[in-house]
């Protein structure tokens, strides 16, 4: 009866479980597309491409959309059995809410786990492609690096040299020559002309070129002999004026798709983020000693100085400023001030210097953390869930969803707030990625305690009741109208 009855309630997790997240998942990519938007607006992108880096960005956001997804799921599948009074019959048929919420957590279990592996194994690598995409997306046309006099085959297909190449953008061209490829089985073309000039395409995957004062030689052999090409003379067509388009769409996908950015830690996974840190704590404490000891050499002199008197005369006929007069006391306190305040500009300096590497190592620290931490967040979301759900009685997309996203905004907002602090260098970066779980879990079993007691948790006449003594003090009772 159990095995039938842990069917029903995994059935009625994942109905809505796998609508969740496809709906999210789509909110997720749309916002990143948002952001990211005017990198790749008018780039004359292929469908085949836009999908392509739809599917890099979307890996990237599975770990952040899981743990709302069972959020959501869980308040709504136990929001559903207890408004059928599902929940209701379990009980009095002598099931405890313990043991219907057991298949459930199994299954949290095991999405975490998966997360973790995941977001350790699969994400970095999509990380590295969503980013070089982006990357190479962003320059708006890979670069043909032609060199004045020199044949240069870039352009799929052609052989090509120009003698100068001058003007805006380098778009100017003098002395051209253009050779196509060509089989035995294709006829053999050259282009010359005296000058040219790169134009605009309206398709990104050709190049335009405008020829001007040329001649297109071609024979029209296909197929024929070396012998019998060499007899029959090529025929010769001149121009004033000729527009001719190249094929560079290979040259761009390779362009795309080129791995430029290699060196990221969100590249890396959990274990290769160890020695990271390693390298980065080590390189901050060599940053902050050259620190330290620049700010000791420059206070070496007031030290020395210090030093040097303490064995002459007593302090008091030494340093009693009261003792001098005139001009001399102003220019002792002068160059006091000026010493000090040169030394707090130079330490202001000098943490300006140090910031950057301590929010680094803060990134880096969350990061590798966050790959365990966004597994435990799914357990945790899944008992305040649950219980919720099953304290509400409530199903479908009405209260759930309001009381899911606030929870999220709270974890969220907790989660960045803490995250700028350990940026920094206010808090140890492993207690920031850890505090949202820790601030919550509480709330979990709290919750999971009020659910398996049966507690009224949003029955508002209780809290009326609660704050009855607090409003009396403020608000003013008033007689009934009959009595005034």
């Amino acid at each position: 009866m159990f095995k039938i009855l842990d069917r029903y309630i995994i059935k009625t997790f994942f109905g809505p479980f796998l609508f969740i997240f496809s709906v999210l998942f789509f909110i997720f990519i749309v916002n990143i597309i948002w952001i990211q938007l005017g990198q790749f607006m008018g780039k004359g992108l292929t469908t085949l491409q836009i999908m392509k880096l739809l599917f890099y960005l979307g890996v990237s956001v599975v770990s952040m959309v899981l743990p709302l997804t069972v959020l959501l799921a869980s308040i709504m599948s136990f929001g559903e059995l207890g408004e059928r009074y599902e929940l209701a019959a379990m009980k009095a048929a002598g099931i405890s809410l313990t043991r219907v919420m057991m298949p459930l957590l199994g299954v949290t279990a095991v999405l975490a786990v998966m997360l973790f592996f995941f977001s350790n194994n699969i994400i970095p690598d999509f990380q590295r492609k969503a980013k070089n995409m982006l990357f190479n997306i962003a320059q708006t046309k890979p670069a043909l690096n032609f060199t004045p006099g020199q044949f240069i085959d870039q352009i799929p297909g052609y052989m090509v040299k120009f003698d100068k190449i001058q003007g805006e953008e380098g778009r100017d061209l003098d002395g051209i020559f253009i050779h196509k490829k060509a089989s035995n089985f294709e006829n053999q073309q050259t282009i010359v002309a005296k000058k040219g000039k790169f134009a605009n395409a309206k398709n990104r995957n050709f190049m335009q070129l405008q020829l001007f004062d040329g001649y297109i030689i071609e024979d029209s052999h296909a197929g024929k002999s070396d012998n019998v090409r060499a007899k029959q003379p090529d025929q010769a067509i001149k121009f004033d004026t000729l527009v001719t388009h190249f094929d560079i769409s290979e040259l761009i996908n390779k362009a795309i798709e080129k791995e430029q950015i290699t060196d990221d830690y969100r590249f890396q996974t959990y274990t290769e983020l160890l020695a990271t840190i390693d390298k980065t704590k080590k390189d901050n404490t060599k940053t902050a000693e050259n620190i330290s000891n620049d700010i000791i050499n420059q206070t070496n002199s007031v030290i020395t100085y210090m030093e040097k008197n303490k064995t002459k005369a007593p302090v008091k006929s030494q340093y009693k400023l009261d003792s001098i007069k005139g001009d001399k006391k102003l220019q002792i306190l002068t160059n006091a001030y000026s010493r000090l305040d040169n030394l707090k500009t130079n330490l202001d300096t000098k943490n300006k210097e140090l910031d950057p590497s301590v929010k680094y190592f803060s990134k880096v620290v969350i990061y590798q953390q966050r790959i365990l931490t966004y597994s435990f967040t799914c357990i945790i979301f899944f008992m305040i869930g649950a219980s919720l759900g099953s304290i509400i009685r409530k199903g479908g997309m009405g209260v759930p969803v309001i009381i899911a996203i606030v929870i999220f905004i709270i974890f969220y907002v907790i989660n960045v707030g803490f995250e700028n602090v350990a940026w920094s260098g206010k808090m140890s970066p492993y207690l920031a990625a850890w505090l949202p779980n820790i601030i919550l879990f509480p709330f979990g079993i709290l919750m999971t305690y009020k659910a398996l007691t049966d507690s009224q948790l949003f029955d508002s006449e209780k809290y009326k009741t609660f704050f009855k003594p607090l409003t009396k003090v403020f608000v003013k009772q008033k007689e009934h109208k009959r009595y005034q």
